[in-house]
């Protein structure tokens, strides 16, 4: 009796875990945790791109993994998490300015404040805000530090709107496209998981080289 009291107790939910997420969660799960991840800097360790690319894939009819979401559902929640989260962000970092990403003392949280500053300060405004969606931590720092450095707000918005949209739309979509196409695919999620996970890191890997090589060729 007391182990069939144990086995019916729901499993803590692990926060790395995209499967583990939406199994608790369910779409209201992923609106939640991009909301974290883009607008408060206490979600910079939350997945993102491999959460998305998860929902996709268990969006498809007749999927068998930790949960069956609908398409609808997954869209609209990934974006109004990923757009509010920003707008959101924006706005903190407007108010609160560098005082507040001062207080923290993870690296890799001022890492990416650094790689956010490069990408404003390379590409510009529009595009960076753009291209920081891509980049695992950058796309948490960015928008508090737009705020902070007075970044236009209609000019924020439009470009923050522009590539939330395509950031959460195209990693769902190419989710569901590889589930539709694969059969029984979720029984390879983890490994497709921690592929997306590399290949969300590729940007800032080859950010932080590019740093590496411009700082060398200054010292010589």
């Amino acid at each position: 009796m007391a182990v069939s009291a144990l086995a019916a107790m729901p499993q803590a939910v692990n926060l790395l875990d995209a499967g583990s997420l939406l199994s608790a969660f369910g779409a209201l799960g992923i609106a939640v945790v991009l909301f974290a991840e883009t607008g408060l800097l206490i979600g910079f360790f939350l997945p993102g791109d491999s959460l998305l690319f998860t929902a996709g894939l268990l969006s498809v009819p007749g999927a068998t993994g930790p949960a069956h979401l609908s398409l609808p559902q997954v869209l609209v929640a990934s974006a109004a998490g990923a757009l509010l989260g920003a707008q959101t962000g924006y706005w903190i970092g407007r108010r609160g300015g560098r005082a507040l990403l001062a207080r923290s003392r993870a690296r890799k949280l001022h890492e990416g404040a650094a790689r956010a500053e490069e990408l404003l300060d390379r590409y510009g405004h529009a595009k960076a805000i753009v291209l920081a969606r891509f980049v695992p931590v950058v796309r948490t720092v960015l928008n508090p530090l737009a705020g902070a450095l007075n970044v236009p707000a209609r000019l924020f918005t439009l470009w923050q709107v522009l590539g939330g949209a395509v950031w959460t739309v195209g990693l769902v979509l190419a989710g569901y496209a590889l589930g539709s196409s694969v059969p029984d695919v979720e029984r390879y999620l983890l490994p497709i998981v921690a592929v997306v996970v590399v290949v969300s890191l590729i940007p800032l890997a080859l950010e932080v080289l590019r740093s590496r090589r411009a700082s060398e060729g200054e010292t010589r």
